[in-house]
């Protein structure tokens, strides 16, 4: 794929970008602070704004766009599929479904399915289920079902998700909370085996937390997490909503020590950037507690949903994306590294992901993303002074490392 070609105003674009922010000020809801930069076109890594400046994404919508933007494969796919069938309700069966479901059970080494649209559903409904499996199957008594789970997490932001958020942000004002988790320190294995008994239906984590500044546990956690909760007779469930698909230099984060959780949730990349398509993939045996009129979602599953998402779990098949990930995460690594000391304090990275500590003295995270925005890269700050990389992973080693040179030069 190649850059944009248009170097002019978006073809019918008579706004300019201050026009359009000051337009949503009065009629959207103002949660979220965007940067100030308002995209008309894109393709591939490169999007373009209203008055026709090109900006490399350096962030891919949190991993949404893991093959960057309208991946040729994955727009056929969606053209072929509006032109055929997108919505019947889950009331009848469609002829994309079953393609979708085979293909992601394989994908991911698990064996059921259950289709849902946004990241915030997959957690939700991983909750119930390992709910519903509890009292089931491990004999909790009823309304007993607990969940252990990490400080620092990021999930999404319905109530029930915010309930076990440490972020006051998320957290502060929309009480009361719903009952049935135990917070325990990030990376602490003791920590977490003493926070589970009898009562705990399944562990919740993130593999590699992304909101929290993509904080990478030490070598061996993910195991001991596999063998407490088998030692303990719970339920091991994966987010990989971000961390899934590819991102990391393996198709899931969790096959960097080889581990098979119960339950995987995944969401943002399955969907190409073009349509909300997440997912629980499940044990059989954990996935049939759930019975016809217990759970479901209008649009989850739809056909246009599983057209793209079998498309997604195509590219992912061949393995190509997985290698690109892992070969140019070590130029970003090396990258990164150079700059230790020169502005920046601290990173992480695994594969196409990083979260950079940039020394408080030079701004805050909001300041470095405006300034590297202004040298046409895009990326999105976290809490503090860290902003995040997650480029598509469809990026070239010639423009990541013209992303690295242009956070050298901001740095200064």
């Amino acid at each position: 794929m190649t850059a944009l070609a248009q170097t002019g105003p978006a073809s019918g674009a008579a706004a300019s970008s201050a026009s359009v922010i000051a337009a949503e000020t009065p009629v959207l809801a103002h949660n979220y602070h965007p940067l100030p930069v308002v995209v008309a076109r894109a393709e591939d890594v490169w999007v373009e704004d209203v008055e026709g400046r090109r900006y490399l994404d350096m962030l891919a919508g949190y991993s949404a766009l893991n093959f960057g933007h309208r991946h040729p494969a994955l727009t056929a796919a969606a053209h072929r599929q509006l032109d055929a069938l997108t919505l019947t309700s889950r009331a009848f069966h469609h002829d994309k479904l079953a393609a979708f479901a085979a293909g992601l059970a394989s994908l991911t080494g698990l064996d059921m399915v259950l289709p849902m649209n946004t990241g915030a559903e997959a957690v939700e409904s991983g909750i119930k289920l390992a709910r519903k499996w509890a009292y089931e199957v491990k004999g909790v008594p009823a309304d007993q079902a607990t969940i252990v789970v990490a400080a620092d997490n990021f999930h999404g932001r319905t109530t029930t998700l915010v309930s076990f958020s440490t972020d006051p942000v998320a957290r502060d004002g929309f009480g009361p909370f719903t009952p049935g988790f135990r917070i325990v320190p990030y990376n602490d294995l003791p920590a977490l085996e003493a926070a589970i008994d009898e009562t705990t239906a399944a562990v919740l984590i993130e593999p590699i937390q992304g909101e929290a500044g993509v904080m990478i546990p030490d070598d061996g956690y993910l195991t001991g997490v596999r063998e407490a909760t088998r030692r303990a007779g719970c339920l091991f469930i994966a987010d990989e909503i971000q961390s899934g698909l590819g991102r990391t230099g393996r198709t899931l984060a969790v096959d960097h020590e080889n581990v098979v959780p119960d339950v995987l949730l995944l969401g943002k990349a399955l969907g190409g950037g073009i349509v909300p398509v997440s997912a629980v993939v499940a044990r059989r045996d954990v996935m049939e507690v759930l019975r016809p009129g217990e759970h479901g979602s209008t649009f989850g599953g739809n056909p246009l949903a599983a057209a793209v998402g079998s498309a997604v779990v195509d590219l992912l098949a061949t393995g190509e994306f997985q290698r690109r990930a892992a070969e140019l995460g070590e130029v970003l690594r090396e990258g990164l590294t150079a700059l230790v000391g020169r502005g920046v304090v601290a990173f992480r990275s695994r594969g196409l992901w990083a979260g950079i500590d940039v020394d408080p003295a030079l701004g805050t995270g909001r300041h470095i993303s405006e300034l590297l925005m202004a040298e046409g890269i895009l990326v999105k700050d976290t809490h503090g002074s860290t902003i995040r990389l997650a480029p598509p992973l469809t990026i070239t080693r010639e423009d990541l490392e013209s992303a690295l040179g242009s956070l050298a030069k901001v740095l200064g």
